[in-house]
């Protein structure tokens, strides 16, 4: 049974039994405590937790999950895969227990005629969690399974979380006996290899809070009602239906291994570590290119960080395998291929992904070189002060920095008979990965406690939002918040969270910057400066207590700033038509990655795998769209269902969450896109829309700023006086001052290399004369003297080579210093037969570095340094003459 009827059967199976299907959720949900999404239920938590109401009482999906955790041991073993499908059946408060057995042991054991898969019912074992009484009675009931075939777990193995705060339960999982040649009899305590667990059933009732029940911590308390939440490895069923011997071997994902063997020329299953390198290339390129298709990008920091670490672990596997050409692309083909019949966005994004991978490559190629490079460098700084273990920091450096992967580090580290602190390497990478969820998380929940919020989310319900007709409300203040916790009054001068039951204040999100304004009550103002929705429906008005005393329950004038309001949806709307631009300018591969509204200016951020934007086209985007401000367009919002959004044409973009119902924005007939935020009424009221740059921002990703409305005119305005006195001052016409300013340019380059000529023919001159003043101590001349200051190293080095060659056969010592400040660079340089006396020039450079305090190297006729002490200069040479003389003792 092929991968893709697999999952077909599943949603079949649940929406013919009253659920709704929900198409997969991208991959990077806005969620601070996750990377990315890694199960099913993640997309629906905010309904398991009561943030939200559920629009359906029950569901199904097939959603795609990534999990980074064991990125190292992918293909070390068939069992760990980064990229999986996990199909699933949700109960919101509806069905519990009895519906979650009944439903999945009916697809699991019903005939393939009727739609089931059909597994042998007597090969069928489960587990329950060690208290779960009423799972074990149900399992008796429901599928007649015997009591040998049902196991008690502890926590680890049967209790079910996100691994975060949040909602969980125990869970009963679903395994299949593959036979005694795969293991040893006695169920899944005895062989989880033999026993291959296919789905995991999970009563989700409870919230965990810190310290999770799968470590026999209690919960927090429970969740506002029963729910179920299933995950099915998809790949895990297809192995077993297709009688393979793992996940590797499966009709989605052998592909891109054949496509590795053809390319290599060597074969899957004739030796481990090819085999390992194999595994990784499969895993990886369908994790890379559903991640890229999810809006991801390259780049050193979180997301970016580990889809890049994926790529660049595929080139690295590839090279093993004997194989130097490029080859990101051609598996991204494969994976276009084989995922696109269930993904078909990857079949429509296929350029852009293309274009992504073959950059990314590309930039890697590089970075092989270069990185190889700083590695020898550090490994031989390593030797050279005695060590044999490359520091964990060093490590860290080539892998944050050079985007040298850290297997690449160890094994070039064994060739040189080094060994690489991994433990020091990981606590860094751990270190910078728990900055990056912190700075999310305090960005979204500030300094209180998550269940602060879902308190007041469960008591006075969501935030009623006035903001797209009103800018201000009559409100009451519904929950208080002072220096993270809940509070009934706050006074003059305190920082508080207030939470309205209407407002008309704009929570920051979607690129656009929150609101600011007042809250005026009886006897209190509240300075508004910020406003921000840590839990989906609840806006959180953060600010400072101007005057009185604010409390809780108290009426209130919610006010937003109009000015401040106005400016923000004039750069918003422009960020719309800029995007509509740049589409029609590179083509739909030209994504919206990100975007900043604020007042004023706005921030585009694009995918363009091409590379740099020429400036004509970008100028043309800039006149295209203010040419529709001209047209003074209207603006509509209208709110229709998701399916009706896509049909007409409207542009969803990567990462967000959306509901059944969608907010769409068309401006006139030029752009129509999926947005939440606020916005101008006609294009006219933007005014004037100017693009200021166009650069990368990391690899295939591009920015666009731009300033908007009276801050683009006044830029104009001060360019336009700029102009006026550069042509003034050039006695040329504004047009022609391109011309004349390049003449110009070339006029003075040219002057300034003659004059370098002539000082550096002066200084070279000078040598004959350091030369006749040169010392002798003990047979060997010693020329140690500060030149005139701000001599460049270049210059210095010449003249340090002229003075050598001027010594002859002669014994000679040269040391030339130059300050520029406080600095002080030098040049030491010998002769032959100094260096036969024993005089090299690096080590020369540790007597007298100390001096002026620095240091620096090279080898035995040449070297170079520097210090910060240019006072020192005269106890250097004192220092270097010392030297000289014991060493001609």
């Amino acid at each position: 049974m092929q991968t893709h009827e697999i999952s077909k059967r599943f949603t079949n199976h649940f929406t013919s039994n009253g659920h709704t299907l929900v198409p997969s959720a991208s991959l990077i949900l806005d969620d601070p405590n996750l990377l990315f999404v890694n199960a099913g239920m993640v997309q629906f938590k905010p309904f398991f937790l009561g943030e939200e109401p559920p629009p359906y009482p029950r569901a199904t999906s097939v959603q795609k999950c990534v999990r980074t955790g064991d990125i190292d041991e992918v293909g070390k073993t068939t069992r760990h895969n980064t990229f999986f499908q996990m199909a699933g059946n949700f109960s919101f408060g509806d069905y519990f227990k009895e519906g979650a057995i009944e439903h999945a042991w009916k697809l699991v054991t019903g005939s393939q005629s009727d739609g089931g898969y059909g597994f042998d019912p007597e090969r069928i074992w489960v587990t329950v969690y060690k208290t779960d009484d009423e799972a074990i009675e149900l399992w008796r009931k429901v599928a007649g399974l015997p009591d040998e075939r049902i196991q008690r777990r502890g926590g680890e193995d049967n209790y079910w979380d996100m691994g975060v705060p949040g909602p969980g339960g125990p869970c009963s999982e679903i395994y299949f006996d593959r036979g005694p040649a795969f293991g040893r009899e006695g169920g899944p305590i005895a062989d989880e290899d033999r026993y291959l667990e296919i789905w995991n059933l999970v009563f989700m009732q409870d919230e965990r809070g810190e310290l999770s029940p799968k470590k026999d911590h209690p919960p927090i308390g429970e969740l506002p009602a029963k729910n179920i939440d299933t995950g099915m490895g998809i790949e895990r069923v297809a192995f077993l239906l297709q009688d393979v011997e793992n996940v590797y071997e499966t009709d989605l994902v052998r592909p891109v291994i054949t496509r590795a063997e053809e390319m290599s020329g060597r074969r899957y299953g004739a030796n481990h570590v090819d085999d390992v390198r194999f595994r990784v290339i499969a895993d990886h390129a369908r994790s890379g290119v559903m991640l890229i298709g999810d809006g991801v990008t390259p780049s050193n920091e979180a997301r970016g960080y580990v889809l890049r670490r994926l790529l660049r672990r595929i080139v690295r596997s590839v090279r093993l395998l004997g194989v130097n050409e490029p080859v990101l692309g051609e598996f991204a083909t494969v994976v276009r291929d084989t995922m696109g019949p269930a993904y078909p966005e990857l079949v429509e994004q296929f350029d852009r992904i293309d274009g992504v991978v073959r950059q990314e490559e590309d930039a890697f190629l590089q970075t092989l070189t270069s990185g190889s490079k700083i590695f020898d460098l550090a490994a031989g700084e390593t030797k050279s002060a005695g060590g044999s273990v490359l520091s964990g920091d060093k490590a860290f450096q080539l892998h944050d920095t050079y985007g040298f992967p850290i297997d690449l580090t160890l094994e070039m580290a064994s060739e040189q008979g080094l060994k690489v602190d991994e433990e020091g390497f990981r606590r860094l990478m751990s270190e910078q990965r728990q900055r990056s969820k912190q700075d999310a998380a305090s960005r979204k929940v500030g300094h209180s406690d998550g269940g602060a919020y879902r308190s007041i989310l469960d008591t006075h319900g969501t935030t009623d939002f006035q903001g797209y007709k009103e800018l201000s409300t009559e409100s009451r203040v519904v929950g208080l918040l002072s220096h993270g916790q809940s509070a009934v009054s706050a006074g003059e001068g305190a920082e508080v969270e207030v939470v309205l039951d209407r407002t008309p204040f704009y929570a920051e999100g979607g690129g656009q910057l929150a609101d600011t304004g007042k809250i005026v009550g009886d006897g209190f103002v509240v300075e508004v400066q910020d406003v921000q929705s840590p839990v989906a429906g609840l806006n959180v008005h953060r600010g400072k207590v101007l005057s009185g005393e604010v409390l809780l329950d108290a009426t209130a004038h919610a006010e937003v700033d109009p000015a401040r309001r106005r400016a923000v949806s004039r750069s918003h709307s422009a960020t719309h038509l800029v995007h509509a631009g740049v589409r029609r300018a590179l083509g739909t591969q030209a994504a919206q990655a990100g975007s900043l509204n604020a007042p004023g200016r706005l921030r585009f951020d694009f995918t363009s795998p091409g590379g740099a934007v020429p400036p004509s086209v970008i100028a043309d985007v800039e006149d295209e769209v203010n040419d529709v401000l001209l047209n003074d367009y209207e603006v509509r919002s209208e709110v229709v269902s998701l399916e009706e959004a896509r049909k007409s044409g409207a542009i969803a973009f990567f990462g967000e969450k959306y509901g059944d119902k969608v907010r769409v924005i068309t401006i006139g007939d030029y752009s129509k896109e999926l947005c939440g935020g606020t916005h101008v009424h006609r294009s006219g009221e933007i005014g004037v829309v100017k693009l200021l740059s166009e650069a990368s921002i990391g690899a295939g990703v591009r920015r666009v700023e731009a300033l908007v409305g009276l801050d683009a005119f006044r830029f104009l305005a001060r360019e336009h006086v700029l102009v006026g006195q550069l042509a003034e001052q050039f006695k040329v016409r504004p047009e022609e001052l391109p011309e004349r300013i390049g003449q110009t340019v070339e006029r003075l380059r040219t002057a300034e290399k003659e004059l370098e000529r002539l000082r550096g023919a002066q200084l070279l001159s000078s040598a004959g004369t350091l030369v006749d003043a040169a010392e002798d101590i003990r047979g060997t001349a010693l020329v140690a003297v500060a030149t005139p200051d701000g001599i460049g190293g270049n210059d210095l080095r010449q003249l340090a080579s002229e003075v050598r060659n001027r010594l002859g056969a002669r014994s000679g010592v040269v040391a030339l210093f130059s300050s520029d400040g406080e600095k002080v660079s030098f040049v030491v340089a010998t002769t032959s037969a100094a260096r036969d006396a024993g005089f090299a020039a690096g080590k020369l450079v540790p007597s007298f570095a100390p001096a002026i305090g620095g240091r620096g190297g090279g080898k035995p006729d040449l070297a170079q340094g520097g210090g910060g002490n240019a006072a020192g200069v005269p106890d250097a040479v004192a220092a270097l003459r010392t030297a000289i003389s014991e060493v001609s003792a």
